[in-house]
């Protein structure tokens, strides 16, 4: 899968199940969430690496089971 960067409203667009909000809140918390392995800084923007988030969601979900 190649690497496909999102802002947080290309990616709430995209994938609705996931608000601004959402997203925002995940960006705020990263260390302490690890969400910081889903995000790259270039300047100000901040962009969502969408094959990251969606291994990042499958970690998470592992670990609370």
């Amino acid at each position: 899968m190649e690497t496909i960067l999102l802002t947080v409203n290309q990616f709430s667009e995209k994938h609705p199940a996931f608000t601004n909000g959402s997203l925002r809140a995940l960006i705020f918390n990263e260390k302490q969430n690890g969400f910081s392995k889903c995000i790259r800084r270039i300047g100000g923007r901040v962009l969502i690496n969408e094959k990251d988030f969606f291994e990042w969601v499958e970690e998470i979900n592992t670990k609370a089971v």
